[in-house]
């Protein structure tokens, strides 16, 4: 966010196009991520905040420079800060979606899990079998590298039901390199906190913080009364005042400011290939500060458990992709989709259990009929290994398939040609946790049903436009 808004900035002060050219040409490009696609009246840019523990090239970071981020040396490259940013096409308004990074997604590949672990789990999945086949370390890091954001963008675009245009992406370098290039940013708090695990140490009151204070505040969660939601409250604040100092007071009207912006920006950001920055600046040549707001997806329970005993956050993608295709005015009633529209009575299902969980599918096909569809074969899968659960079908773009994964929590649909098209079959395997999944003491974790935990629904979007910070938790 602050890389993109130092860019909109250099344009909006009346510098040179050459010289916002010259900061562009220093962010690290990436292709072959699937972007675009989507006409749906807007440019939907996909933001993630990343804890890896090297710069945008791959170079490992110093020591000293771990140890101002307070993270840590554990390896891994999980996204901390997943913000959709929505640009309408005529370029007056821009909106930052934030989604929880427990959001408790379909991710390909592996089946429900946190969305903050696709990047890197992706990754790392990918990365051993490269190395396996005989790939160089080189080879097999860019290619891994492109398969976890790969993972991510897909898991986006399923969530919220918007194709991602574009592609962003900074370390936490980055992020300390870049709010110090603008001298810091001012944030306020309602208490005194001081968490160790973060690093957050600060009075009450408007404070200004530099890079490394920055990061322990927008990193918080421990002790916080809603946890990873008023972690995203503190990260919008802290956008949304960023935002509001650049598009006002001019920040970058400085040759040494620029020169330190470009050089963090040419070390920590990664953009993808495909995006003409310089043309996308020309439709935001009317964005005021106020006309920047922030925004969190509705969360149907903060406080939900997996089978396994694991804390996430819960999540409907119908509710999801509603509320966001709401904000350019382009909502799509539930009663328009195909799979919402399709009768359940005239659909047959099959469901395999290919999981350990004893009695599996008979309770899953018991959920089904109970949402109104027909039961089919039951028992167990005698297929093969399966990795994720999923529903199979003829065609991938099957409305009747498509109900089905919806009624089980947002499944994968997976074409199969040899069936025939009027068959769907579900199959279960060990990471199944939708409605039915109360076999072998398993808990029931259903997506589609109201919450019974902690729902968040959204709140008052924080705009950029306002008179000094929002104090906050």
């Amino acid at each position: 966010m602050v890389a993109i808004s130092a860019v909109l900035v250099l344009a909006l002060t009346g510098f040179a196009w050459r010289s916002v050219d010259n900061l562009i040409a220093n962010i690290d490009r990436i292709g072959g991520l699937g972007l675009g696609g989507g006409r749906d009246g807007a440019v939907d840019i996909l933001l993630v905040g990343v804890d890896s523990r090297t710069d945008a090239h791959g170079n490992p970071l110093t020591a000293a420079e771990k140890a101002m981020l307070h993270a840590g040396d554990e390896v891994g490259t999980n996204t901390d800060t997943i913000v959709l940013i929505r640009v309408p096409n005529d370029g007056r308004s821009a909106t930052a979606i934030s989604i929880p990074r427990d959001s408790y997604v379909d991710i390909a590949g592996q089946g429900k899990a946190k969305i903050n672990s696709a990047y890197g789990s992706t990754k790392e999945t990918k990365r051993a079998a490269l190395l396996a086949e005989g790939s160089s370390e080189a080879d097999a890091e860019k290619e891994s590298t492109k398969a976890g954001r790969q993972a991510l963008i897909k898991s986006v675009a399923n969530l919220t039901g918007i194709s991602v245009d574009h592609y962003a992406e900074v370390s936490l370098l980055g992020f300390v390199l870049l709010t110090d290039s603008v001298g810091g940013v001012e944030v306020c708090l309602n208490q005194a906190v001081d968490e160790p695990m973060s690093g957050a140490d600060f009075p009450a009151g408007r404070q200004r913080l530099d890079g490394q204070e920055a990061l322990s505040f927008v990193r918080q969660r421990h002790g916080l009364e809603r946890g990873d939601i008023d972690r995203i409250v503190r990260q919008q604040v802290f956008m949304a005042q960023l935002v509001g100092q650049m598009l006002n007071a001019k920040t970058l009207a400085n040759p040494s400011k620029l020169s330190q912006i470009s050089e963090a920006v040419g070390r920590t950001v990664v953009l993808d290939e495909d995006w003409d920055v310089l043309a996308f600046l020309q439709q935001l040549k009317d964005l005021s500060g106020g006309e920047v707001a922030f925004e969190t997806i509705p969360v149907a329970d903060l406080d939900s458990m997996t089978s396994a005993g694991e804390s996430v956050v819960k999540v409907d993608p119908r509710t999801v992709q509603n509320f966001v295709a709401g904000l350019v005015g382009d909502k799509r009633p539930e009663e328009v989709t195909a799979a919402s529209a399709t009768d359940p009575s005239s659909v047959t299902v099959n469901v395999h259990n290919a999981g350990g969980a004893t009695g599996l599918a008979a309770t899953v096909s018991a959920a089904l009929t109970g949402k109104g569809f027909r039961e089919g074969a039951v028992g167990n899968y005698t297929g093969g290994t399966v990795s994720s659960s999923r529903v199979l079908a003829h065609d991938t773009d099957d409305p009747k398939a498509a109900a089905v994964a919806e009624a089980l929590g947002g499944l994968t649909v997976v074409g199969d040609p040899t069936l025939s098209p009027d068959t769907v079959s579900v199959i279960l395997a060990s990471d199944y946790s939708g409605p039915g999944s109360t076999a072998g003491g398993m808990f029931d974790f259903d997506p589609t049903s109201p919450a019974t935990g902690t729902p968040i629904p959204p709140a008052p979007p924080i705009d950029a436009g306002q008179n000094g910070p929002k104090c906050v938790n």
